[in-house]
């Protein structure tokens, strides 16, 4: 498949994926930003894209980030609608207790492109019962664990 993206911005790379095999492309800043210790700010990346009927684009955190420096995706994981034709910008927060900054051409998150179904809900009396039920947060774990 084959996703038509404008670049806007010069020094920002063109997606890809680093290795054959990866299901994510690293989305990159197209503008500095210094995230304060709780702070949440939307980074543009200087893309748009076309991204066909039938799938949907997902952000998703760069574990480097989270991991070492506290820095994830707010909405995590961002959802990208096909008929969407927009800059892709990203929701960051800062996890840590320190300042972290940001600059043009900074790899901040990752986005996965995925086949999904569009569905017909439809409304009916009640559901059909299963093993599960309504067993929500927690019940399907072990004791004490």
């Amino acid at each position: 498949m084959k996703i038509p993206v404008v670049r806007s911005h010069p020094r920002i790379p063109m997606l890809a994926t680093a290795h054959l095999g990866d299901a994510g492309a690293d989305l990159s800043a197209s503008e500095n930003h210094t995230i304060e210790p709780g702070q949440t700010v939307l980074v543009g990346t200087g893309l748009s894209m076309a991204i066909p009927p039938g799938y949907a684009g997902f952000v998703l955190p760069r574990s480097g980030l989270a991991i070492n420096h506290g820095i994830t995706v707010a909405n995590a994981p961002g959802l990208i609608d096909s008929g969407y034709r927009g800059e892709i910008r990203v929701g960051l927060i800062n996890h840590s207790n320190s300042a972290f900054a940001i600059e043009v051409g900074d790899r901040i998150a990752q986005l996965v492109v995925m086949s999904v179904e569009t569905p017909e809900f439809v409304e009916v009396e009640e559901l059909d019962r299963t093993d599960r039920g309504v067993g929500g947060f927690g019940s399907t774990g072990v004791a004490g664990a």
